[in-house]
């Protein structure tokens, strides 16, 4: 089925349903949410969502960031403003679907008025789908796809912990569903937060590998932000700032994590990747990441580390210009050289600042018996959402996965094949 879908769509372009929703996409109004930046910024938001009349909020977090005393700033200046807080720290990696319904029960019964979340992209995320659960009063499965509630939530306010997911400006929420072995997407939006709070005091503490896998996810989401097809003026403005301060800032953070500087630097860039491809989306890496991420539950922002620069070589041909431009931007490419040094000058900077923040590259969980179901719901997923510079057939599905094979198992074949998760959806981090 996949090499049909391949086929036709490399016979016709990007079908006509994508090229629609790429005209949508660019004329939809989306809100953009006030920033509060700086050291400090999550105390202020606390004080502004008391300012602007909520008398009980729900808190969504994780238990790391409750036992580290991230969310105390928060919390202390929503209760001096006299706002009663109802604290849910069960969130878990991947915003799974019986955890969000918990969170939904609890946002009921205390009758909140607004959320604020403070934590990781699968914190926001789950604020977001209980937000527009609770209003709805639909189950979060039902809600999965483009504008399924017909009520307004609450107002969402976002504290992202972690430089890297960009949810606290867009549009989807991604949850799992651990009974179907899935990631679904929520896109809406009326789910994204009103104010967004980028503190880095509270990711100065973030060890190395976190720094580094988060760090380039946003890098991720600006790169396939500028180089897919739904690009408009804004949204290539965010993404080339973007991949200009990842390049810079990223590396300094990595070294010292107290480097405050660096860590708000970060915290912009990856807000600004995500409102770029908010409205632009994202392409083969997610595909291919979400699959990785959704069978051997690796981390998102290191499954798209390993990918990228596969997916970059593959498509360069295709997407030379565009990747000359970041070649320039990231400051890796001289601006009179010609687009195909550039571009490759580009490619090359990603590989090395993966080497350069230890990001494996071979995926020690990937077994190739699975790559062709792998290969085939990522094909799935690309081809029927993401605006591509270059379609991604069966075949090339599985190099690029085999390409991510440790080098023992790459020689020897093991086991029979599992079942690849589905990201049912599109717009997705």
């Amino acid at each position: 089925m996949s090499n049909l879908i391949g086929d036709m769509a490399r016979s016709v372009g990007l079908p006509t349903l994508k090229r629609a929703a790429g005209v949508v996409t660019r004329r939809l109004p989306i809100p953009q949410p006030m920033l509060l930046v700086g050291p400090g910024a999550s105390a202020r938001l606390g004080q502004a969502i008391a300012d602007l009349g909520h008398r009980q909020v729900l808190l969504v977090t994780d238990e790391v960031v409750t036992s580290l005393g991230l969310a105390a700033p928060l919390q202390a200046a929503l209760q001096a403003a006299g706002v009663a807080v109802t604290v849910f720290d069960r969130v878990t990696p991947d915003a799974p679907i019986p955890v969000i319904e918990e969170g939904i029960s609890l946002m009921r019964g205390n009758a909140c008025d607004a959320i604020a979340a403070i934590g990781g992209g699968s914190v926001i995320d789950a604020a977001k789908a209980i937000a527009m659960a609770a209003a709805t009063g639909k189950h979060p499965r039902e809600l999965v796809g483009y504008f399924k509630g017909r009520r307004r939530p609450a107002p969402i306010y976002a504290v992202p912990t972690t430089a890297g997911t960009g949810s606290e400006v867009t549009v989807a929420a991604v949850i799992s569903d651990p009974a179907h072995h899935a990631k679904l997407v929520i896109a809406d939006t009326r789910i994204v937060p009103r104010i967004a709070a980028l503190d880095p005091n509270l990711m100065a503490g973030l060890p190395p590998p976190i720094t580094a896998a988060t760090g380039m996810d946003a890098l991720t989401h600006a790169v396939e932000a500028f180089i897919g097809e739904w690009g408009t003026e804004f949204t290539d403005r965010m993404a080339l700032a973007a991949v200009g301060m990842i390049f810079q800032a990223l590396p300094q953070a990595f070294d010292n994590g107290q480097d405050l500087a660096a860590r708000e630097r970060m915290a912009l860039a990856s807000t600004y990747a995500g409102l770029a491809f908010t409205r632009a989306n994202v392409g083969n890496v997610h595909a291919l990441a979400h699959q990785l991420g959704g069978l051997y539950h690796t981390p998102h922002g290191l499954a798209n580390a390993m990918v990228l620069p596969r997916v970059l070589h593959w498509c360069r041909e295709e997407a030379q210009e565009r990747l000359a431009v970041l070649g320039v931007r990231a400051g890796v490419a001289a601006a009179d050289s010609p687009p195909a040094r550039q571009a490759a000058a580009f490619i090359a900077a990603v590989e090395a600042m993966n080497q350069r923040l230890g990001i494996p590259p071979a995926l020690e969980a990937l077994r190739r018996a699975d790559i062709a179901l792998l290969a085939e719901a990522a094909c799935h997923e690309a081809n029927f959402n993401y605006p591509v510079p270059k379609v991604m057939t069966q075949q090339d599905a599985e190099a690029l996965l085999r390409k991510l094979l440790p080098p023992a198992r790459a020689k020897n074949g093991e086991g029979a094949a599992r079942a690849a998760p589905r990201v049912r959806s599109s717009s997705s981090s």
